[in-house]
Formats: structure tokens, C-alpha cells, sequence
């Protein structure tokens, strides 16, 4: 388990919970595009599906993965079969149209104004990318975006980390687990949101500095029966 890959999907899980419950939005129809392929975006794809987005596409540099496209590594092709099923061809901006969120976790500059200009209102963006986020927060919100996380201290609603990792591995030390499951994962993210009383587009995740949330995550970790 990796704390780039699992421990970032964690944390979008999280905070896009109680995004879509700032924008009214039901979290299970949401449309969401995921810019990068890596890692985490492999991570973050996987674990929003099992949480049951049903609409969830993935672009990587060369344009939308899908099943027959050329060049997909072993990865990539499990995305294909995993994601998006109304088999989307072309590029970001083509799948942008229409999308309630787009996540970032690729480089500077990926997203621009106008793909967040051609989504759905009441936007979604999260922009992952570290030291520079693939938008900045205001042009992201000029372009009309209603909630906007970054992965960095400096602006609101960071996607950290270290909100997962010391609670879940607290769990597994305390429970004798020696695997941690999707299941998991879901049970933390969803004790990390509820963390957050009453979301609002400047706090949609909990500080990692919140008195309950170690032992919240922690309980998450349990046992298979």
C-alpha cells in the first residue's frame, strides 16, 4: 500500500463526498474525468468506481483510455475495462464537456480554463499536481469551478496525505490486519468526511491537525469476518 497511490485516492474520495454535497449533487451520478494515469490517478479511478461512480473516465498524455485503444500497458488496460463505459474517444477537452468533476494528478498546466469553462455548472476540480497544481485555484474558479482542491498547506481544502496514513496504519497494528482492502479504504474515506460537519466550497477536508482524526480512520481498519 502506497502512500501516493492509495493514500491520495483516500483523501479525493473524501473530500469529493462532501464536494458533491456543496454543489447538491448525488455523489453516485456524478460525472468525473481523471487527468493522469500514474499512480495515483490508477489508484483514484479504481477506488471511485468501487465506491460506485458509475461515469468515470481517465486521460493520459496521449488522450482518453479506453477498451482497443492502442499502446495501453497492462494498467492502463485494466482502467479500460474498468472505466469509462460510454466509451469516450479524443481528448480532455472532449470529455471535459458536461463533466461535474475533473481530478488532476498529472503536472502544471493540463487543465485549463477552458476545459473547466466547458463542464457542467456547479464544478468540480480538483488540482493535485505538487509544488504547481495543473490550474491555480482562481483561474479555476474565473472559469467558473465551485470547489477547488490542491495538494498544497497554502490554499484551502488540501488533499494531504497524511490525513490516511498514521489512522489506517494504526488500525492494521492494532487490529493484527495484514492486508488492507478496498473495503477499507471506503470505511476511512467516509469517516474522514464526515469529520467535516457542515462542508462548504473552503472546507470540504478535515484539517490533518483534528483532534478525532486518527482514531476515526483507525476504526475504519477491521477484520474480515
Amino acid at each position: 500500500m502506497h502512500d501516493d497511490q492509495h493514500g491520495t485516492a483516500v483523501v479525493v474520495l473524501a473530500g469529493l463526498i462532501n464536494a458533491s454535497k456543496v454543489v447538491n449533487k448525488q455523489f453516485t451520478k456524478l460525472r468525473v474525468v481523471i487527468v493522469g494515469a500514474g499512480a495515483a490517478g490508477y489508484a483514484t479511478a479504481m477506488l471511485l468506481v468501487k465506491a460506485g461512480i458509475k461515469d468515470v473516465t481517465v486521460t493520459d498524455s496521449n488522450g482518453v483510455i479506453y477498451e482497443g485503444r492502442s499502446g495501453l500497458n497492462f494498467h492502463k488496460k485494466n482502467l479500460a475495462k474498468a472505466t469509462n463505459p460510454y466509451r469516450h474517444q479524443g481528448q480532455l477537452l472532449d470529455v471535459a464537456e458536461g463533466a461535474d468533476v475533473l481530478i488532476g494528478v498529472s503536472g502544471p498546466g493540463t487543465i485549463s480554463r477552458l476545459h473547466i469553462e466547458k463542464m457542467a455548472p456547479q464544478a468540480i476540480v480538483f488540482a493535485l499536481a505538487n509544488p504547481i497544481p495543473e490550474i491555480k485555484p482562481a483561474d479555476a474558479k474565473a472559469a467558473g469551478a465551485v470547489v477547488v482542491a490542491t495538494g498544497r498547506s497554502d490554499y484551502p481544502n488540501q488533499v494531504n496525505n497524511s490525513l490516511v496514513f498514521p489512522g489506517i496504519f494504526r488500525g492494521a497494528l492494532d487490529k493484527g490486519v495484514e492486508e488492507i482492502t478496498d473495503d477499507m479504504k471506503l470505511a476511512a474515506a467516509t469517516n474522514i468526511a464526515k469529520l467535516v460537519k457542515k462542508p462548504t466550497p473552503e472546507e470540504i477536508i478535515p484539517s490533518v491537525n483534528h483532534p478525532d482524526l486518527v482514531k476515526r480512520v483507525a476504526s475504519s481498519i477491521k477484520k474480515s469476518k
